[in-house]
């Protein structure tokens, strides 16, 4: 994981006035250009307008919506212009394979990784708009069949970010299992649950702070001494030893590289004392 400029706000659904007043804290200015992409919505219109209104309201004077579906395409030289400006990237909730599908292999998602790798710039998203940012993303797998094998699926994310899985909703839809299931199969990726309302601020494609009043659940599968996955045929249950999991809340954030759990508070400690 190379160290990026950009940081990338994914939240697990829900109320997202939390994660709207986030981003407007995090952007500071005013005046920045805020870009909303609806696509995964099933009224992509209705909803890309209804967050621009409610940037709009918080004070943003420059937001505006980039309608991208079966009848317009990405790569129109206007959307790349304004994405080449913008400051805030946001991907609302919604169908997350629909979204990836009309974004990957598309000039303006090279431009979106060019952005996200050089400059000050937020990439947000909630629910679907979360779960794409990684390079895989998790789309099947319901209650105990998610520990089935073949049960729980991936496909291919937007990769912002490798090596992680964002699945949201969390503990409101029981999504444990397939989380776990993911990381089994593939140990090389971290899987991060969120709760609804809660989220995630991704920092230096690196550092996983905590926002909002509910868990996150870090899954990681570095550690795993045995897997059945390799062994057993489609639709038998899986068995894995020595799975670890973390649970962080605000003040807390985990170290993707290192695989590493963190105070927060206990960072601001130790630079208080050094300096």
């Amino acid at each position: 994981m190379e160290p990026v400029k950009g940081k990338l706000i994914a939240l697990g659904g829900g109320d997202d006035d939390g994660l709207i007043k986030l981003i407007r804290s995090e952007i500071c200015a005013v005046t920045s250009h805020i870009e909303v992409i609806a696509t995964a919505a099933s009224t992509p219109e209705e909803s890309g307008m209804a967050y621009k209104e409610a940037f709009e309201e918080m004070g943003c004077h420059s937001v505006h919506f980039m309608h991208i579906d079966e009848t317009n395409p990405a790569d129109k030289p206007e959307y790349l212009q304004r994405i080449a400006k913008a400051d805030v990237i946001f991907f609302t909730g919604g169908d997350q394979v629909r979204l990836a599908k009309f974004l990957n292999g598309t000039a303006l998602l090279d431009s979106m990784h060019r952005r996200y790798r050089t400059d000050d710039i937020i990439i947000a998203g909630t629910s679907a708009g979360a779960a794409i940012m990684s390079d895989r993303m998790i789309y099947n797998g319901y209650g105990h069949y998610s520990l089935i094998k073949g049960e729980m699926k991936t496909t291919e994310g937007c990769s912002f970010i490798k090596n992680i899985f964002i699945d949201t909703h969390f503990a409101e839809r029981g999504r444990f299992g397939r989380l776990a299931h993911a990381v089994a199969h593939d140990p090389a990726y971290i899987g991060i649950g969120l709760s609804e309302e809660t989220g995630i601020i991704i920092k230096e494609g690196d550092q996983v702070e905590v926002f909002g009043p509910g868990v996150v659940t870090v899954i990681d599968g570095g550690g795993i001494k045995f897997s059945n996955i390799p062994l057993v045929a489609d639709n038998e249950p899986i068995a894995v030893e020595n799975l670890k999991m973390h649970l962080l809340v605000h003040g807390y954030r985990y170290c993707l590289r290192e695989h590493l759990f963190q105070s927060l508070a206990q960072e601001v400690s130790k630079s208080v004392v050094n300096g």
